[in-house]
């Protein structure tokens, strides 16, 4: 019975990525996508994911929650570009005004109670904010997946912070401290799985609307991290949030007890993990150690070639 699954996304070029994953991998249900600000602002999120949806225009479309209308300090335009969506030409649609994303979010944990894995590829404020309507709801979800945070690599907003907890850092904090099953992916080990030149090449050669709008969308990806990081290729992060589902054996997980730095001059959103022999408090979190990438590779050239 597939896996039914709500996505928060703040879509950009590696979240629409792994939309375009879940919504055609039989093993998920994607009962909602939900938009959020981040790598764009709220208002072009909530455009983005209904853009998305209507170029791949799955068999069943999920729910759609609307970004809560929160900006950030900072975004993702330089890496994602204006629109989030790398160099893909978006058409004109007509666009709806869905339920905003705590709202809906809360609904869907009453109307399938134990039944959903929740997917957090964005800031956390959605999840956080639908947690204090009903503080009842991490004892009615499956899980919680969650891309954030980074303990032993380098930042990627800061020195010391991730993008997704340095936009907010308290709702990480509530999200962390809900007593939810969290599996946590971190810079550490999303930063390993690299989208080449040379994988844009093996792409299905399908002329999907799904395979053309991702052969569109990473090249501006690629070019950006070529400028930006010095890398060949583009980091695939929110990919992994699939691949913790799709392939368990893919991760290997530790548990741990982790924190949120939300007020400190130079290390705001930055991740704590407590490594000490013997930790103050029990783990909250399933960290992600390590992946095997080219199962991962796999997962997505296979996931792709059923696009038609």
């Amino acid at each position: 019975m597939p896996q039914k699954i709500v996505l928060i996304a703040d879509p950009g070029i590696d979240t629409s990525f792994a939309i375009a994953l879940a919504l055609h991998d039989p093993e998920f249900e994607v009962v909602a996508i939900i938009a959020t600000a981040g790598n764009i602002s709220a208002a072009q999120a909530t455009r983005n994911v209904q853009v998305l949806i209507n170029q791949i225009d799955p068999p069943k479309w999920p729910r759609l929650g609307g970004a809560l209308p929160v900006d950030y300090e900072i975004d993702g335009k330089e890496l994602h570009g204006p629109e989030g969506l790398g160099g893909f030409v978006v058409p004109d649609i007509s666009l709806h005004s869905p339920l905003p994303g705590d709202k809906l979010l809360n609904e869907l944990v009453r109307e399938y109670p134990k039944e959903l894995r929740i997917l957090c590829m964005g800031p956390a404020t959605i999840l956080a904010r639908a947690i204090e309507r009903d503080p009842d709801l991490p004892n009615l979800i499956e899980s919680i997946v969650l891309m954030g945070g980074t303990w032993l690599e380098p930042g990627n907003s800061t020195a010391a912070a991730e993008f997704h907890f340095a936009c907010d850092p308290a709702a990480a904090k509530i999200v962390l401290h809900s007593g939810a099953t969290i599996q946590l992916l971190t810079l550490d080990i999303s930063r390993k799985l690299i989208f080449s030149p040379s994988d844009l090449l093996e792409l299905p050669a399908s002329r999907s609307g799904t395979c053309q709008f991702l052969r569109q969308i990473i090249p501006f990806g690629i070019r950006a991290s070529s400028n930006l990081y010095g890398i060949e290729g583009f980091h695939l992060k929110d990919v992994l949030a699939i691949a913790a589902l799709a392939l368990p054996a893919c991760i290997n997980w530790n548990g741990y007890f982790v924190d949120v730095e939300t007020r400190g001059e130079l290390t705001r959103g930055a991740l704590v993990v407590d490594n000490r022999p013997n930790p103050a408090s029990a783990p909250n979190v399933l960290l992600g150690m390590d992946v095997d990438v080219v199962g991962v590779r796999d997962y997505i050239l296979r996931t792709l070639s059923t696009c038609s």
